[in-house]
């Protein structure tokens, strides 16, 4: 018999691995927005990853069907499926939970989310989401404050201020303007569809590819064709002209917007919703230098019912082929009155905001040029087998006084090896005892970051002030590398 076929050592399509400094980066990240959501009220909720894809609805961008988009598989008596976003278990649990619950029901959720969709560049079929949503208030307050709340977590994750906008549009004007063209605004209507996930392409495909859209259809640069709306020339006219219905503040927007909408019940009372958002964001301190009005704000999931926001980096980044860009949308959301009844045949009002973590980290990775390496742990090097009880007190002390370290674990007959470890790790400091240091009840200690910066070409006045390797008493050994951490971090 053969030798059994051996399985490929790779991620599947559209999946990648997350490594030590990904995840720490991140989790602090994520650590920072926590925070601000729990200021402003939020409370913490956490849900299976998996849902009855009943439960899920037929929401996602670009799909008509339920088990399309998402991961899915049977199981009796029905269907089970992989979360695609955070908003949709929120509204189960506000429905299953009703009774318990406060109302407005505050809460925020981070996550992985999952997606059965063609992967790309910087597209992955498992993402993470932040989400702060509050269920049960029909007040235009709560979408203004979906503003505040993402920009004081883009600012808390390190973005400044001046380095995004905010930008608003409500759904109803959208319907408003469909109305105008001729066309249906009934939820669900395949059109209707159709036109708003054109819409919200946008910012990827330009005017020429959404007007190819909104009509007979476009083929991408794959080849792959995506079928149209089939709208004619006149109403496709219609709703162009409207995503250029902007000016240089709010307020004048507004005005156009106004115009544009006509008699329409819809889009008036659409157009007096983001009015409302925008003087109660002006009230706050929060005026046009973050506040943009934007009719081609669409948002592409099909659950939203009337204000919709993007939050946008303005500053620009170099893209794999060195040319300048704005990076773009990083955080989304709305009101999605209509999710809750689902379940409950009743009118519950709901708004949210969900952060695009992973876009987010890239982000800020990308304008700081380079990552940041994270500090690994000081690494105890094993000098004699027989004395790992030794080393592992040695380390044990420096984890005690607050301090990462760990002793080497691997082959320890080659020193050169346990350097490069070390290296590997990003280890700021080695620990080295051998049996003439041991003797002597001494300990040698090895700067790594000092020892790098002197490869690369410190001057001889850093060299002097601060040796690369030192030798100390083994009674000082985490006082002395709790000052050389110090002295490193300056």
């Amino acid at each position: 018999m053969g030798s059994a076929r051996r399985p490929a050592a790779e991620t599947p399509k559209g999946f990648r691995d997350y490594f030590g400094n990904d995840v720490t980066k991140r989790a602090k990240m994520l650590g920072a927005i926590a925070e601000v959501f729990e200021k402003y009220g939020f409370q913490a909720l956490e849900t299976p990853a998996v849902e009855n894809l009943d439960a899920l609805g037929k929401f996602l961008p670009d799909v008509d069907q339920p088990n399309e988009g998402v991961f899915a598989w049977k199981e009796s008596p029905g269907w089970l499926a992989l979360r695609y976003d955070l908003t949709a278990p929120l509204a189960r649990v506000a429905a299953q939970h009703r009774n318990v619950l406060p109302s407005p029901y505050r809460r925020y959720a981070i996550g992985p989310v999952w997606r059965n969709e063609k992967p790309g560049p910087g597209r992955y079929r498992q993402f993470y989401q932040c989400d702060a949503d509050t269920v049960g208030s029909a007040s235009m307050a709560s979408d203004a404050e979906n503003c505040l709340l993402v920009s004081e977590a883009l600012e808390a994750a390190g973005i400044d201020h001046g380095e995004y906008v905010v930008r608003i549009n409500n759904r109803k004007l959208l319907d408003g303007i469909l109305e105008n063209a001729g066309l249906s605004t009934a939820d669900g209507d395949a059109t209707r569809n159709v036109v708003l996930r054109a819409l919200d392409k946008l910012d990827r495909i330009g005017e020429r590819g959404v007007a190819a859209l909104l009509q007979d259809g476009r083929k991408d640069e794959s080849g792959d064709f995506t079928r149209g709306a089939g709208l004619s020339s006149d109403q496709t006219d219609v709703i162009v002209s409207f995503l250029k219905a902007t000016a240089g503040n709010p307020q004048a927007t507004l005005g156009i917007l106004s115009s544009s909408v006509g008699s329409s019940d819809i889009g008036i009372q659409a157009v007096r919703e983001v009015e409302a958002i925008a003087e109660l964001l002006e009230a706050q301190g929060f005026g046009s230098d973050r506040l943009k009005v934007d009719p081609t704000v669409v948002r592409g999931l099909g659950y939203y019912t009337g204000p919709v926001l993007e939050a946008e980096l303005t500053f620009q980044i170099r893209d794999e082929e060195g040319r300048l860009r704005r990076f773009g949308s990083v955080a989304g959301g709305g009101r999605y009155d209509g999710l809750v009844k689902r379940f409950t045949g009743q009118n519950v009002p709901a708004t949210g905001v969900s952060i695009g973590v992973d876009r987010l980290l890239a982000a800020l990775e990308a304008r700081q040029g380079t990552a940041d390496k994270e500090v690994g742990p000081v690494v105890v090097t094993v000098m004699d087998r027989d004395r790992m009880h030794e080393y592992m007190a040695m380390a044990g002390e420096l984890r005690s006084a607050g301090m990462k370290a760990e002793v080497f674990l691997g082959n320890a007959k080659n020193f050169g090896r346990q350097m490069k470890y070390a290296d590997q790790r990003n280890s700021p400091i080695a620990v080295i005892q051998g049996e003439q240091e041991r003797t002597r009840d001494m300990v040698i200690l090895k700067d790594l970051v000092l020892g790098s910066k002197i490869a690369s070409g410190a001057t001889l006045d850093e060299w002097k002030k601060h040796e690369a390797q030192i030798e100390v008493p083994r009674s000082s050994l985490v006082k002395k590398i709790a000052q050389m951490l110090a002295s490193d971090s300056d």
